[in-house]
């Protein structure tokens, strides 16, 4: 876009008690990046994007000229330059057509919108576990990466989801399309992990790494069994494994669907120490149209009593659902005014951390194999993020929520959540969530 520059300043203006960077850190996270080929060929070097569960991509692999998706990095560190950034950590979310765009000065990297620089770029070094190989040959970078700037070993189990086709898939996510444009790229791919690869490659990780500090356990939903076990039996025994042999290494966090509660507190029984059973919508009519078959299997209001229930078994702080920041506004069902969609999004907001249960968001990627990404390519409007953080940020402060656990430091300039930046305008000093002994006996 000819205005990127315009609307930067504009909504930087409009929404003075934001930070800039988070502000651009969103408009990059909903638009994507571009590199140019000198830039891409230093972002080679640098630790890669590992594809870890979805594409986030705004454009198919095959449709990457440059071959993006073998050299980009997983993150980049935006910090100086003539916008004086304080350091912010960003997903890389592959869009050549961006006007947000990484191009090098010799052997300096810069961030530059329509030609313009605004920030210096630094890369996330190759860590020495990513040169390790597993015994049956596999690479560490494929069966446990990590992400956060290397807070958080990210280990996608199971990489397709059984909710299958337009009756069933949630509308937004393309975790069974990026597996398969993965598998035809020729990129390693395991569809599913064993417990015996996973614990190899942390063995490796706790080896040699003192920067992974959490790890999370997440795959596609199961509707039917897996293995011949149900979706609790399968995650919960990956968490099992890990923490009779690594008790106390990592933070334990575990993303599935919303449970029952005798099976929620399986997890709690394995070792798990935060639960985000995700709700992605808050709208009712949305969350039908948009997450069908979690509508058909579970039901939004079962899916919301659940995640209430959950809080008795591991704290209320160490409940964490998601959402998906900007379906709200997906066509053709969305709400088509930024003020309407604020609303119904604040009162989900409100309604879970009025019971001291704090929703984050991931800042949607609108990827073009998936419904929405093609109804609706450009997503949603930069000043529905900007209101989305100011409206998070200020219910966050309302019920005096501590700092989520489980995602590292908070606050601008320290924050390593890279896919939305909730946690980067969360007001420096919050208090800090009780440890997870005192969450609430299960």
């Amino acid at each position: 876009m000819a205005d990127r520059l315009s609307l930067l300043d504009a909504t930087i203006a409009n929404h003075p008690t934001l930070p800039r960077e988070a502000i651009v850190k969103e408009d990059i996270l909903r638009t994507g990046i571009a590199f140019s080929p000198d830039a891409l060929a230093q972002a080679a070097q640098a630790k890669a994007k590992a594809y870890f569960i979805f594409s986030f991509d705004y454009v198919p692999l095959a449709e990457m000229s440059q071959g993006e998706h073998w050299k980009a990095p997983e993150e980049i560190w935006l910090e100086g330059g003539p916008w004086g950034f304080q350091p912010t950590i960003i997903s890389v979310r592959l869009n050549p057509h961006s006007p947000y765009r990484v191009e090098a000065d010799q052997d300096r990297l810069t961030l530059r919108v329509e030609g313009e620089e605004i920030s210096g770029v630094q890369l996330p070094r190759v860590p020495e576990y990513y040169t390790r190989t597993l015994s049956n040959g596999k690479r560490v970078i494929e069966i446990a990466p990590t992400i956060e700037w290397g807070y958080l070993v990210y280990l996608t189990v199971f990489r397709i989801c059984q909710y299958f086709g337009a009756a069933e898939e949630c509308q937004f996510c393309d975790i069974n399309n990026n597996y398969r444009q993965q598998i035809q790229a020729g990129r390693p791919y395991t569809a599913v992990k064993s417990i015996e690869e996973i614990l190899e490659a942390l063995q490796i990780i706790a080896d040699t790494d003192t920067v992974s500090h959490a790890y999370t356990i997440t795959g596609g939903s199961i509707t039917s069994r897996l293995k011949g076990l149900a979706e609790v039996d399968f995650y919960a025994q990956y968490a099992e494994a890990i923490e009779k042999k690594f008790q106390g290494r990592w933070l334990s966090k575990m993303v599935t669907q919303a449970l029952p509660k005798d099976e929620a507190r399986k997890y709690k029984d394995a070792g798990v120490q935060i639960y985000h059973p995700n709700f992605e919508v808050w709208d009712e009519r949305l969350f039908s149209v948009i997450c069908p078959g979690k509508d058909r299997y579970v039901g939004r209001g079962e899916w919301h009593r659940r995640i209430l229930d959950a809080a008795e078994i591991f704290g209320p702080s160490y409940v964490i659902p998601n959402m998906v920041g900007g379906i709200e506004m997906s066509r053709p069902h969305g709400f088509t005014e930024v003020e309407d969609a604020i609303r119904s999004t604040g009162e989900g907001l409100d309604f879970f951390m009025s019971h001291g249960i704090c929703p984050r968001f991931t800042t949607w990627c609108a990827e073009p194999l998936t419904h929405l990404g093609k109804s609706t390519p450009g997503g949603a409007p930069l000043e529905y993020h900007a209101r989305l953080l100011e409206t998070w940020r200020d219910t966050h402060a309302k019920y005096g929520l501590p700092v989520p656990p489980g995602y590292g430091h908070a606050g601008i300039g320290y924050a390593v959540f890279s896919v939305s930046a909730f946690m980067d305008v969360i007001a420096a000093g919050a208090p800090a969530p009780p440890a997870p002994a005192e969450a609430l006996a299960s």
